[in-house]
């Protein structure tokens, strides 16, 4: 079999692939830790510079890299394969040197349905088993057919207790079925699960200086809430007298829907009544389905008094990315964690980069891509 070297600028780091191997998964069986979120082709998180050299790309999706991309020498790592020796572009995750994925068993301590559609998990490991992990990272669960899904970890690194997860669920899912009751067997609290992780490279850079946007929608708001709490954890929020450290301000936009999407949202404004240098903005794009769903329950109501009316929203309105913009047009000195539904993420990395300045190397992102998100066929 024909085997690639490639160098990876601008770290000068090394590896060889196999010619039926993709360059992201010889990079991390190297120990090398390119980005990378969904590695099927659907997220674009694995996106680099192919500086020389070439390759051949598998099926994946064009939202994930254009044809115009592609002519302009990106690659999406997940699924290319070289065709000749490389030079890449690329950032390596070294923060997450040491920390190994490895499957191991949990069992379910707690479901919570904080919202009809929303689930939080709690998983105890074993005893044995000490979880070492960045904030914003994911783990696979391995289902008995092979099948896996990706859930972030909500729960902050070295918190006691079981480990947290919010799932949305997915009409005909396997998985999210049987944990809403709607699949026999059900799913239930003391059930054993099988995990493999942690995984991903979306996580908090700690030591970094900049003003942090957390930009989330649905449960991307799960390794959010991670991070924030490692924030608070970590002081890095408040100025630090003995290094001379500088707080660094923090500001969470949450989109979603309706206001019930936003099914944690009494949290974060806790968050900033009792922290300093941290700001909440929750944004609804279809705030008036609230009332639209109340006025009907209103209609089937034997008395007026049965059902509580709808309060009017009166926050952000809106694409919560353009929120974003709207309050910072300028986000040339600030880093970016976005996490949530891929069009969400995409949107945001491109219009932040094109018309706020963001740097490339300053935004941070984990899709989370569905089954129906993953490219079918072709590109």
């Amino acid at each position: 079999m024909t085997s690639y070297n490639v160098l990876v600028q601008p770290s000068g780091r090394k590896f060889v692939v196999p010619s039926e191997q993709t360059v992201l998964a010889a990079a991390l069986a190297a120990g090398i830790t390119l980005p990378h979120g969904c590695k099927n082709g659907a997220c674009g998180s694995c996106k680099g510079k192919v500086i020389a050299g070439s390759v051949r790309h598998g099926t994946h999706a064009e939202a994930a890299l254009s044809a115009t991309e592609e002519a302009a020498g990106l690659a999406l790592f997940c699924c290319a394969r070289p065709s000749t020796d490389l030079v890449i572009e690329a950032r390596i995750a070294a923060a997450l040197d040491g920390i190994v994925p490895h499957k191991m068993p949990g069992r379910i301590e707690r479901i919570q349905w904080p919202a009809q559609d929303v689930a939080i998990l709690s998983v105890r490991l074993p005893a044995s088993e000490h979880l070492q992990f960045r904030a914003g990272q994911y783990m696979d669960f391995i289902f008995s057919n092979g099948v896996r899904r990706s859930y972030s970890i909500a729960s902050m690194p070295g918190a006691e207790g079981a480990i947290e997860f919010h799932i949305r669920h997915m009409p005909g899912g396997t998985f999210t079925d049987a944990l809403f009751g709607r699949a026999n067997p059900a799913l239930r609290e003391r059930g054993i699960l099988r995990l493999e992780g942690p995984l991903g490279t979306f996580f908090l850079r700690e030591g970094d200086l900049e003003p942090i946007v957390l930009l989330a929608s649905g449960t991307g708001f799960a390794p959010i809430k991670a991070i924030v709490e490692t924030i608070f954890a970590k002081e890095i929020h408040k100025d630090d007298p003995v290094t001379g450290r500088r707080a660094r301000t923090v500001v969470l936009y949450w989109g979603a829907r309706k206001r019930a999407d936003l099914y944690m949202d009494e949290l974060p404004r806790r968050w900033e009544t009792e922290q300093p240098n941290f700001r909440y903005v929750p944004v609804l794009s279809e705030p008036d389905s609230d009332a639209g769903i109340a006025a009907a329950s209103d209609a089937l109501a034997p008395t007026p008094g049965d059902v509580q009316p709808a309060q009017v929203w009166s926050g952000r309105t809106g694409l919560v990315h353009q929120a974003v913009m709207q309050d910072l047009p300028d986000l040339s000195g600030f880093q970016v964690y976005a996490c949530g539904v891929p069009i969400m993420v995409q949107s945001a990395h491109r219009d932040f980069i094109a018309q706020c300045g963001l740097r490339e190397e300053n935004f941070f992102s984990d899709a989370f891509v569905s089954v129906a998100d993953l490219p079918a066929s072709g590109t």
